[in-house]
């Protein structure tokens, strides 16, 4: 394990005191500005509200605590948990272990089904916090809590438990929601699974290990060979998942608000373990496609082979960061440095929307300034 915490922007000659500045412009905004969507309780804790659904999500959540533990923000990550925990939680039942994915702000659960991309990023967070900070007690032992998060994902159904597991055992993939038979591209997340093999529990080592490999292996076959483009949701050969889905009508295999993540996915893997499995070259096809859409300042809706599919994207903010991102994994070459200057002279977004892309913008200015670490 030897990472590259580069600073990208440094590269591309902003200087360093002025992306250390506004590092801390942007702390401050993101958690107490006129349009933070973090919110502090009178009991200690806090949640992410995700302003276009008003509810609070374990995306965002657990983002959320990400974002905090990079930025050392102690207090904040605790509140966070803490509400998560209490509210999101599941102690009884088909999914207990496991957080509902989504509930109302006053800590109702809106739903009692669990979104696996919510437990990678809460276990990853926690593990790392019990390396930077040290583990407290009950809830606060976060080693503990990250290994429970983590044998759920694994090994729920065995052994007489009622549910099934995050993560298909044959096939290592993740799964988009428990036990379903496809997964979401933008979830595969090699650069954990090779964490949780060194740090989670021992009898998971092999497993995960495999997982990683198996993660950068299907992203290769799940990014598009012309645009870089991943589905929303695929099926585990990688071609898009385009079957009906029994809970909603709308369609999920073309590139669209979760397939954004993909991109980022694969530079901040890079960035930490410098493997290529096939997938980096979709950060170099997707810089490249997307050029002049970054340019215009007009991204829509698009298949994975690049045709225009619907209106305008809901997220743009997004897709520039999270393709400045893709970055980490390629050469700083023209259009590299375009997309990070980009980025860089982006202001945080405002507005109803604003939740989804500005945790994600968060993400790929801590990585483009060498500050998304390895705890």
């Amino acid at each position: 394990m030897n990472p590259n915490y580069r600073n990208v922007f440094a590269q591309v000659g902003i200087p360093e005191s002025e992306v250390e500045a506004r590092l801390k412009e942007l702390k401050e905004q993101f958690f107490h500005g006129d349009d933070s969507f973090y919110h502090e309780t009178a009991d200690g804790m806090a949640y992410l509200e995700d302003t276009g659904n008003f509810d609070a999500r374990t995306e965002g959540m657990s983002y959320g605590m990400m974002i905090c533990l990079q930025l050392d923000m102690k207090e904040e990550f605790d509140r966070i948990w803490k509400w998560a925990k209490k509210y999101m939680y599941m102690t009884e039942g088909y999914n207990e272990g496991y957080f509902a994915w989504s509930c109302a702000t006053d800590g109702k659960k809106n739903a009692d089904g669990a979104a696996p991309d919510g437990e990678e990023f809460f276990a990853m967070s926690l593990l790392f916090a019990s390396h930077r900070w040290g583990d407290g007690e009950g809830d606060l032992n976060y080693s503990e809590q990250a290994k429970a998060i983590l044998k759920a994902m694994v090994h729920k159904g065995e052994n007489g438990r009622e549910g099934v597991p995050m993560f298909n055992r044959d096939n290592h993939q993740i799964l988009f929601v428990p036990g379903i038979d496809y997964t979401d591209p933008s979830y595969h997340l090699p650069h954990f699974y090779e964490l949780w093999a060194k740090w989670g529990n021992e009898e998971d080592k092999e497993f995960f290990e495999k997982a990683a490999k198996v993660s950068r292996e299907y992203l290769a076959k799940a990014c598009h060979e012309k645009t870089g483009f991943s589905a929303e949701y695929a099926e585990f050969d990688g071609s898009p998942m385009s079957r009906p889905i029994p809970w909603t009508k709308d369609r999920h295999d073309w590139f669209f608000s979760d397939a954004y993540r993909t991109a980022a996915n694969i530079g901040l893997d890079y960035a930490w373990f410098g493997k290529d499995e096939g997938q980096v070259k979709a950060a170099y096809n997707i810089q490249r496609f997307l050029l002049e859409d970054m340019r215009n300042d007009s991204y829509h809706i698009y298949e994975v082979d690049g045709k225009i599919a619907g209106e305008k994207a809901l997220h743009p903010f997004a897709i520039t960061a999270t393709v400045a991102q893709s970055t980490l994994a390629t050469e700083l070459d023209d259009v590299a440095a375009e997309w990070v200057k980009k980025f860089y002279n982006m202001p945080l977004r405002t507005g109803e929307r604003r939740y989804y892309d500005n945790c994600l913008y968060m993400f790929a200015f801590l990585a483009l300034s060498g500050n998304y670490r390895i705890y």
